[in-house]
């Protein structure tokens, strides 16, 4: 697609980048810093576990009431990427039309809407945290753990909004490795005060949500910096965060997709939680925390990857250039299926090992090293499968995006926890999730076929209505 000098000369480098950059090299680019953070926070969150399994006399305990809380800190999540997400996807396409006080007014919303959340649900999350936590699976010698965890991250819920919500428009922005930096900040400072909150302050698991409330405090000053120094390419303006109903429901249209996920990834969790302590008792929950946290150490790469595409194929999508949508479509699918090749064969290599890392108990070590290797295998088809639903949302075809999202996470995944234990136990709670992935990974890929032949269809004449 040829570009006018005119158009060119007013775009900033990332813009350009993204606009005549070759693509395979572009993704890379600006995927390598957000997988460097998100690494950053899988290792946290693989960290955070490790810390708290050590806890003397308690550390199983401890380590299922961290499990527990999940479900809480996914429903967070959930506000937070709706807005965040839905805000990033609609700045990129709005600059790729050069529309810049268009992207101005929709990061300035955005702030306002974090805020009002925040408030919202810090304070609903703080009077209903009990209830909600013995819904989700707590038990009398779990409940004390998960309650003091969750209830001091939910003190600082307004940070929490801020560094993750208010840091998705910078990459939308074509700024990954700033975006990258506020990731890294927050991580590496989680990573290093958690022990020292744990164990040397003598904290115990409220040392564990401190040490992250400080963490992400700082990387929150960090990322609204950026808003407000220098040249940024979006602004957040005053004037501008006066709510517009218009720009509430762009933002809402494109985040229901992670959002949905989010919730769902909860409900799922719960369900999860329950049937894994069913058939293997309290301390089995945490084995199930720390498979999930060995395996994020990859899925959250693939996160980066296609964060790092998503404003690639937003932008070029916005100007109308559909080949270079398509390829970087391309490579970051096989981007993202390379790095979870590498995990798969990393975690069924030291699987054993990595289990001792978290817990003493034989008997614990025993549930989590038979689930890794049954749920391994399809981390790949995973990794297609999130970028399938990236892809879609960088396009603003919400509606495709939240249908992958369900598809998988509730329509298949929920119905198979209910039956499948009921003939295999507690390897039927395992067996669950890969076999969901491989029954959607073959309607995933069918609605990404039809989609990639409608966009080569269309050519250089524009994006079309999602």
């Amino acid at each position: 697609m040829e570009i006018s000098q005119e158009r060119l000369e007013k775009m900033t480098p990332k813009e350009r980048q993204m606009a005549t950059g070759n693509i395979p090299k572009t993704v890379l680019a600006f995927s390598i810093p957000t997988v460097i953070g998100m690494f950053v926070q899988a290792m946290y969150v693989f960290v955070d576990r490790l810390f708290v399994g050590m806890i003397p006399d308690v550390g199983d305990d401890a380590l299922s009431g961290l499990s527990l809380a999940s479900p809480v800190v996914f429903i967070v999540g959930a506000f937070s990427l709706l807005i965040g997400v839905g805000a990033a996807v609609n700045i990129s396409i709005r600059l790729g039309k050069g529309d810049r006080e268009g992207a101005d007014k929709v990061v300035s919303n955005a702030l306002t809407l974090n805020l009002i959340s925040a408030v919202v649900i810090g304070v609903l999350g703080i009077v209903f945290l009990e209830p909600l936590l013995i819904a989700f699976g707590a038990s009398d010698a779990t409940l004390p753990f998960a309650d003091t965890y969750m209830r001091i991250k939910l003190y600082g819920i307004f940070f929490t909004f801020i560094s993750f919500s208010m840091n998705h428009p910078i990459r939308a922005a074509g700024n990954a490795k700033r975006f990258a930096s506020a990731q890294l900040l927050g991580g590496l400072l989680n990573i290093g005060l958690n022990p020292l909150f744990i164990f040397g302050f003598n904290m115990g698991i409220a040392g564990a949500a401190w040490s992250t409330v400080l963490a992400q405090s700082i990387s929150a000053a960090w990322v609204m910096v950026y808003y407000f120094r220098g040249k940024p390419a979006i602004r957040i303006r005053p004037a501008l965060m006066k709510l517009d109903p218009k720009i509430v429901m762009t933002i809402a249209s494109i985040g229901i997709a992670p959002f949905l996920m989010q919730l769902l990834g909860s409900a799922v969790t719960i369900i999860a939680n329950t049937l894994i302590r069913d058939f293997g008792g309290d301390h089995a929950i945490g084995a199930f925390g720390a498979v999930g946290a060995m395996m994020s150490l990859f899925i959250m790469p693939v996160f980066g990857i296609t964060q790092g595409s998503n404003p690639i194929i937003g932008f070029n999508y916005g100007m109308g250039d559909m080949e270079r949508v398509r390829k970087a479509y391309f490579s970051a699918a096989a981007y993202s299926v390379g790095v979870c090749v590498v995990g798969l064969i990393f975690i069924a290599t030291l699987t054993d090992p990595l289990m001792w890392l978290f817990t003493s108990d034989p008997a614990v070590h025993a549930i989590g090293v038979n689930g890794i290797r049954i749920i391994v295998w399809t981390m790949p088809i995973a990794a297609f499968q999130m970028n399938a639903g990236t892809f879609f949302m960088g396009l603003g075809r919400a509606k495709i995006s939240v249908l992958l999202s369900v598809l998988r996470q509730g329509i298949i995944l929920i119905p198979l926890y209910f039956i499948l234990p009921q003939f295999m136990e507690i390897d039927g709670v395992w067996m669950a999730a890969p076999a969901a992935d491989l029954i959607a990974f073959t309607i995933t890929i069918l609605m990404v076929s039809r989609e990639l032949r409608r966009l080569k269809k269309m050519g250089v004449q524009g994006p079309q209505a999602a």
